[in-house]
């Protein structure tokens, strides 16, 4: 096949976009559509489902004001399916006509020429995608190109001219070789360097268009999810999310897909060729069922999804070297002796006080930035700010945090003698490699590195980036502390674009989630989390419940702390359920009065608002969390039906009562299933600090694992070691156990709380 020589250098209207999130800004879109993707299973006829939903999502980007381009296979696949289809036919009829009856058994279909089935799948593939884009009210055009359309200049510019004139009338080129009159590729002749390139199948085509037509973005979907350092398949196959033109020879190609001609070598050297001509390239996964409906969609988003080609190499490591690190050196952190992870809390400690000016200073920076932006709330800007007083007291956290850590991980839960020299222990370990999303809030980033090094757990940190600054020094002075003992890399903090879902997909890689922020990013991150668990809450609906027996002083008092404190909290109140003796009391008036002078806007339940002639605004919902002075009030007839009311609208986060009747707080506690549960007590005091856990990572409604305010326990999970002299086999049939329960079960002993001394 002819040759062409180097790509223009760059495009007239700039260069390859250098990030993912840049992809967002393509007007101009080329997808290619590779044999696998386009044929089915059987590489006999078209995979109708995916090709509908391709379809669907290049017409959605044309709506948007894109210009939408495809480089289609399936001629062939869809000529094949008609030939055979024919010759079946007709061989069937010939063979009735001489023998009298139908021996298909027989027979035998001929090899079906590829040109042929090209020519008679060409019209067919075409029909199809007009009727699935005239679904849209999209208009489509077909073009078929070879070879010499692209070294002829005047046939090159002919071809470009219709193809301008085609996306100006908004119109979809669909795009094709003309396998009905090119040549057969030629075998083991690849393409010579990224400096010269030949139309010798899609791959090639779909590059050599893009650059021709100055595309912003070529997005080649095959049936590989993107591009591996080695075979997919292969035990060590490492998946590349970015590649760059550099690291060519850090790459080992596999075999080529089940029906293409180009194969993974191919795709990368006509995607190279086609970022040196100023177009960016993804290479992703076009047949998978679950992401084939939003995969074009996706990488337009700027989702991680395939391989991305840059240019342009970022500084530092990508998220999943800093994650892979963090694992590593976690492991040797967790091996530590409990003194060591203490010394390096307490070396923290001492330098949150050491180096305030230099913390107080990027806070300063923070602080600024966002006050000339003006677009954080009161509230958000509030835990933004740190202050001398704000370090001192994290510091008195996290030594507490150090005197926990001396009894955690290793610690012996139980230990059972099975037999004679076999014995079984439960002991505490890491839960592995932790990621801890937080919004504005840098104090969280000591808090939570110090809960890690203490459970021994690796590190993956994701800060707002309101609070870049603060969170660069913290995060510097973090690894300071455990450098003390060579683990510096144990703790990491993701400064690069990565979207809070992207992190979201390395199940792989993370064993946890903990959100620290709103309820909206609690459920945003709930919902991305793809295969890994996530401790949190989606929401903080706390009550607080005024029985009869009530003490007026307690009723203000807790109301206006749990409401007023700090209305943003998620331990904040937002339903206050009042019993129904109450209403026209001199009690009732003083909370009302109390909440009216606090600025709260009360919002009246459906039954409180039956009560009053003129009442407040009715709410809207009964499962509200404000979030602000506002709040929601309830009547309820008896403790009973307050406990009720909360089953169904809270969120099983804080809930209180306020009574000085023991036997109906006991009740109330015994029957109310939330994570915190108070007697006369502000809903405020659902927090690790005040807990006395030095602090906590969040507070999580879950009902397995860890509940309410998680400090260390809760970053623990255990193993069960066993040590015998291998004299004993575990026989598991009947007669076996009985046996050996008869004979071992008078030594079984179990002790706990003890630390394993190995």
């Amino acid at each position: 096949s002819v040759s062409l020589s180097l790509p223009p250098q760059g495009r007239a209207h700039g260069s390859s976009f250098a990030h993912r999130s840049e992809l967002r800004q393509a007007k101009r879109i080329v997808v290619k559509l590779g044999s696998a993707v386009v044929t089915r299973g059987d590489e006999c006829g078209l995979a109708l489902g995916r090709l509908a939903s391709i379809v669907e999502q290049v017409a959605m980007l044309q709506n948007q004001g894109r210009e939408m381009m495809i480089v289609t296979s399936g001629a062939v696949a869809f000529g094949k399916q008609r030939l055979r289809h024919e010759i079946l036919l007709s061989q069937s009829v010939r063979q009735a006509l001489h023998s009298g009856h139908n021996q298909l058994k027989d027979m035998s279909l001929p090899v079906l020429e590829a040109r042929a089935c090209a020519a008679a799948g060409q019209s067919g593939l075409m029909a199809l995608y007009e009727a699935m884009f005239t679904q849209y009210s999209t208009c489509t055009a077909q073009v078929l190109v070879t070879n010499l359309d692209f070294h002829d200049d005047e046939k090159r510019q002919n071809l470009n001219s219709t193809l301008q004139e085609l996306l100006r009338m908004n119109i979809v080129p669909i795009i094709n070789t003309n396998d009905a009159v090119v040549p057969p590729p030629e075998p083991n002749s690849d393409l010579q360097g990224v400096n010269v390139i030949s139309i010798k199948d899609n791959d090639s085509l779909a590059a050599r268009l893009a650059v021709e037509m100055k595309a912003d973005l070529l997005i080649a979907l095959s049936d590989v999810e993107g591009l591996y350092d080695s075979p997919p398949g292969t035990d060590d196959a490492k998946f590349i999310d970015i590649f760059y033109p550099g690291d060519q020879q850090s790459i080992t190609y596999g075999t080529k897909s089940r029906v293409g001609i180009g194969g993974m070598e191919a795709k990368v050297k006509a995607a190279l060729w086609a970022l040196q001509g100023g177009t960016s390239v993804v290479i992703a996964n076009g047949t998978h069922p679950k992401v084939t409906g939003h995969v074009i969609t996706d990488i337009v988003e700027g989702k991680k999804v395939g391989t991305f080609f840059s240019e342009i190499k970022p500084a530092g490591p990508t998220v999943e070297q800093q994650t892979e690190m963090a694992r590593n050196t976690g492991r040797t952190l967790a091996s530590l002796h409990p003194d060591q992870r203490s010394e390096i809390i307490c070396h923290l400690a001492e330098l949150l006080t050491e180096r305030k000016e230099e913390i107080l200073a990027a806070s300063k920076m923070d602080m600024d930035q966002a006050a000339n932006a003006g677009h954080l709330p009161p509230a958000m800007l509030k835990r933004l700010s740190l202050s001398p007083a704000k370090l001192n007291s994290l510091a008195i956290g996290l030594r507490q945090i150090a005197v926990a850590a001396q009894d955690s991980v290793g610690r012996v839960l139980q230990r059972t003698r099975l037999a004679h020299n076999l014995e079984l222990e439960q002991i505490t370990v890491p839960i592995g490699v932790l990621l801890v999303i937080f919004e504005a809030r840098p104090d969280c980033l000591p808090q939570v590195s110090a809960l890690a090094i203490a459970s021994g757990n690796a590190l993956l940190l994701k800060g707002g980036k309101e609070a870049a600054n603060t969170n660069r020094v913290l995060h510097q002075l973090t690894q300071e502390a455990l450098s003390m003992h060579g683990v510096k890399e144990a703790v990491q903090l993701v400064s690069t674009r990565e979207e809070v879902e992207d992190l979201c997909r390395l199940d792989k890689m993370i064993d946890l989630i903990i959100p620290r922020g709103s309820s909206q990013l609690v459920r945003d991150i709930q919902r991305a989390a793809k295969g890994i668990p996530v401790l949190g809450h989606s929401e903080g609906i706390c009550h607080v419940y005024v029985d009869t027996e009530a003490s007026v002083d307690k009723v203000i008092k807790i109301v206006r702390d749990s409401k007023c404190d700090y209305p943003a909290a998620c331990n904040a109140m937002e339903t206050l359920l009042i019993h129904r003796d109450i209403l026209r009391t001199p009690l009732f008036d003083q909370i009302i009065d109390m909440l009216r002078t606090e600025k709260v806007k009360i919002h009246a339940g459906p039954r409180f608002a039956s009560y009053l002639t003129f009442s407040p605004s009715e709410a809207k919902s009964l499962r509200t969390e404000y979030g602000d002075l506002e709040c929601c009030m309830e009547v309820v007839d008896s403790m009973e039906e307050a406990v009720e009311h909360i089953h169904k609208y809270g969120s099983s986060h804080t809930d209180v009562i306020v009574t000085e009747n023991e036997d109906t707080a006991e009740q109330f506690l015994q029957q109310l299933d939330s994570a915190c549960v108070f007697w006369n007590a502000s809903s405020r005091f659902a927090d690790g600090y005040r807990f006395g856990l030095g602090a906590e990572v969040g507070i999580s409604t879950a009902r397995i694992h860890a509940r309410g305010p998680v400090g260390l326990e809760g970053l623990l999970t255990t193993k069960w070691v066993l040590r015998g002299d291998g004299h004993i086999a575990a026989d598991f049939s009947e007669q076996g156990t009985m046996k050996y329960l008869h004979e071992n079960l008078p030594v079984t002993q179990t002790l706990a709380g003890q630390r394993d001394s190995n």
